[in-house]
């Protein structure tokens, strides 16, 4: 694969080949004057008040994604976004305007014939013709600008497809726009497409081990398993469907009860998988209850925020363990402060109420107050703590509910095991 360079490379290939080309059907002869061949903005080719010289310009004015390669090996990050896979090719047309510049009567025409003859003789740039543009000899090599000595390492000459190029028929209303855009004078044109630069990163990836056996190997046969077909809509590995806390609450607290549904979660050495990349937790927990389609487990203190849930477990008939599906848990706050409480306000109206919550706060999470229906933020947390101090300002009198958000999650204010459903006494009474 090319590094970024490759887009620079291609030009820096094109502009060569052009130039030798002219050289070598001694066109410069032809016209009588020095023909050159450069890769500027088409604004800048004719100098300002200067003399219009004999010259080709191949300008690069779009660059497009190229949709063979635009899917290829995907996807390139896992789930949580932070281990690389792979190193998917950026895969690039570009797309180039030549233009022929001449003083004299007829000069551009003739360059610009001369010019489409060659690229029309060259449809594919080959290896050895991007090395001999790309490499300069060592004669040379120190006099080149900094620019053109790293185009030598730019890889163009080793990615896997090779560059083709094909030509772009612009109609004359696009012409137009083009070079209205460059806010320069029309020049005798002809569009190209470059295909296929393949940019990719260097990034170390994780690699996956080959596979040694597909399934358990016959003592007899010595062969594997391979492919097994079983009529069921059902798929043969452990599957979460549903993870949700007993007491019906929207977000677990810590030390409630989850409870897992699916089907082929019977085995033995279960546990339950729980991740937060955000802080860096990974925990495999003991689960309670049996059965091929049920389980639980406890909620353990770790900070309130969304969390990943997985089942290892060994299947019946099987030696190595088995990973389920991954499904979301929200794990919310808690007051744990004894209710309800009373708070007096002082001279200048302000109430300050002190809440032990659990799990412990984080620093970097959000966290607010809801007090009845007004929500009051929080001072960002600096180190992890179980208690909460707020102070209200200009604070109403009355009895209210109170709840504690942390990064958007509320803790739980209904009990849903009461019938009709009642609010839980979680009341604050400020005088």
């Amino acid at each position: 694969m090319s590094t970024a360079l490759a887009i620079a490379g291609v030009t820096a290939v094109l502009r060569d080949l052009l130039n030798d080309g002219l050289i070598n059907h001694n066109v410069s002869g032809l016209l009588g004057s020095t023909v050159t061949v450069s890769a500027l903005p088409p604004d800048r080719v004719v100098p300002v008040n200067g003399t219009e010289s004999t010259q080709l310009n191949l300008f690069l004015h779009q660059v497009t994604f190229n949709t063979g390669w635009r899917n290829h090996a995907l996807p390139s990050r896992d789930g949580s976004g932070m281990q690389r896979l792979s190193n998917p090719p950026l895969a690039l047309d570009l797309h180039y305007l030549l233009s022929a510049y001449s003083a004299e009567e007829l000069g551009s025409e003739i360059l610009l014939g001369y010019a489409m003859q060659l690229l029309h003789e060259v449809p594919v740039l080959d290896r050895r013709a991007i090395t001999t543009a790309l490499t300069p000899s060592p004669s040379v090599d120190t006099t080149l600008p900094p620019a053109l000595r790293a185009l030598a390492e730019c890889g163009l000459a080793d990615q896997v497809e090779q560059i083709k190029l094909v030509p772009d028929p612009l109609s004359s209303e696009e012409m137009s726009k083009l070079w209205t855009a460059v806010q320069s004078h029309y020049r005798p044109s002809a569009a190209y497409v470059a295909t296929v630069v393949l940019i990719e990163s260097s990034k170390p990836t994780r690699s996956t081990l080959p596979v040694l056996s597909r399934g358990p190997v016959d003592p007899v046969t010595k062969r594997d398993r391979g492919v097994v077909v079983q009529a069921d809509l059902l798929p043969p590995f452990p599957t979460i469907q549903t993870a949700a806390a007993t007491n019906g609450q929207p977000a677990a607290t810590v030390g409630a009860i989850v409870e897992l549904t699916g089907h082929h979660l019977d085995g033995t050495n279960r546990a339950v998988l729980l991740s937060n990349s955000r802080f860096d937790i990974e925990q495999a927990l003991p689960v309670a209850g049996g059965g091929e389609g049920l389980a639980s487990f406890t909620v353990p203190a770790v900070p309130a925020g969304l969390y990943q849930l997985a089942m290892r477990v060994i299947r019946p008939g099987e030696s190595d363990p088995r990973i389920s599906n991954a499904v979301a848990l929200v794990i919310g706050p808690e007051i744990t402060s004894a209710m309800p409480v009373a708070v007096v306000r002082d001279g200048s109206g302000v109430a300050t109420l002190v809440l032990s919550v659990q799990p412990q706060i984080q620093p970097g999470q959000t966290v607010s107050l809801l007090l009845g229906t007004r929500e009051i933020p929080v001072a960002p947390i600096t180190v992890a703590t179980g208690t909460v101090t707020v102070a209200v300002a200009d604070a109403p009198t009355g009895e209210f509910l109170l709840r504690i958000r942390v990064d958007g999650i509320d803790s739980p204010i209904i009990d849903r095991s009461a019938v009709p459903p009642a609010f839980y006494n979680y009341r604050v009474t400020i005088t």
